[in-house]
């Protein structure tokens, strides 16, 4: 259940049109207004866009999470220290409690921010990303400007911002999830998840479908992009189970390791379900699940009442996801049998195409310079 109690993942997915809709659909009504007023105030240049000194690539989606941003960042800032750029995630910090200004989340040596403050994003980012300085604000050009003149950083990634009109990018890369409804209801907030019009898709660079692995077996969504958007390169990705960590016993297993495990569950995400299908094929013996909205703020009281359901039912374990556990550390007593799947982006169609289209638009920009 989401805010004011209403259940959005439901109504995002919900295409009739009841009596109860109109409310919502007036309030959709008045947020295409805003957001189509504020694209043209940038298209005719009445909010002015601001740069940064070396290469920015933005990581966004048109709707409301569950893409798999995320992931999506660490394997491409991994991949620019690997090539030898200087990389700085750049990120608004959402759900966190930082105010105005630039939060140093992780100088790539130490984490200096927890999850209540940087938000849950961030946080995981600085703890999958050693080497790698976060640094949030709403402000993402501070946040960059800081990362610049403190490291030096010359390969600029912005989480989340495909809608963060005031900072230009070298590369904009949309990510949209295949697993299911792309676009849900096809409507705009709050009436449905989409934070823009589907025809906003026309600003990426590159389009990279999340969670494909066969789900989306039809081609429905390529089909679309193909036909709707022929000049922007298409590439397909999934999300793959790579690792089973023990926090408390600094144990880390192959997610084989869950085949025939008992295991109560609980994730608090934008899609549970797609949490719960991955421990199932994973041959897990799923006892129990249970799902929590985007961004939850678990209390001890829900941790408490999850190991007593584990211990009623006697499972082995209690499993959760890599973004959940960074909230809950805090809040869990030393369990041997509590652990969190890890999980990789990685590309399963034109990995080295992609790459390249990164690498001619660093050289074109070094060739501008």
């Amino acid at each position: 259940m989401g805010s004011f109690g209403l259940d959005w993942p439901r109504i995002h997915a919900e295409k009739s049109q009841g009596i109860g809709s109109l409310f919502l659909a007036f309030l959709s009504m008045l947020y295409c207004f805003a957001v189509k007023l504020r694209l043209m105030a940038y298209k005719v240049r009445l909010f002015k866009k601001k740069s940064l000194p070396g290469f920015v690539v933005s990581i966004g989606n048109l709707t409301t999470g569950g893409t798999g941003k995320t992931p999506a960042v660490i394997m491409l800032a991994r991949w620019a220290k690997n090539k030898g750029s200087r990389v700085a995630v750049l990120s608004r910090g959402y759900g966190g409690q930082a105010n105005a200004g630039v939060l140093e989340v992780s100088d790539g040596k130490q984490i200096k921010a927890g999850s209540r403050i940087s938000g849950d994003e961030p946080y995981l980012l600085a703890k999958n990303l050693p080497g790698i300085p976060v640094v949030i604000s709403k402000k993402r050009c501070f946040a960059g400007q800081f990362a610049k003149k403190k490291f030096g950083s010359n390969f600029f990634i912005l989480d989340d911002g495909f809608q963060h009109l005031e900072l230009k990018r070298d590369l904009n890369l949309l990510l949209i999830d295949a697993s299911g409804s792309p676009f849900g209801n096809n409507r705009l907030l709050p009436w449905g998840p989409l934070r823009e019009p589907v025809d906003q898709l026309s600003r990426a660079d590159v389009c990279i479908l999340t969670r494909y692995g066969g789900h989306n077996s039809d081609g429905s969504i390529l089909d679309f992009l193909k036909q709707r958007f022929p000049d922007i390169p298409v590439f397909c990705a999934d999300h793959l189970p790579e690792q089973v960590v023990f926090p408390a016993l600094n144990d880390i297993y192959e997610p084989g390791f869950l085949k025939g495990k008992s295991v109560v569950a609980f994730a608090g995400i934008a899609h549970p379900e797609v949490f719960k299908e991955t421990l199932i094929k994973l041959g897990a013996k799923l006892l129990y699940f249970k799902g929590f909205q985007d961004h939850y703020r678990f209390k001890r009281e829900d941790i408490q009442a999850l190991v007593k359901k584990k211990e009623t039912l006697g499972s082995q374990y209690l499993l959760t996801t890599e973004k959940d556990w960074v909230k809950i550390s805090s809040l869990t007593p030393e369990c041997n049998y509590m652990a969190y799947l890890r999980i990789r982006f990685a590309l399963i169609s034109g990995r080295d195409d992609f790459f390249k289209i990164i690498e001619t638009g660093i050289s074109k920009k070094g060739k501008c310079k």
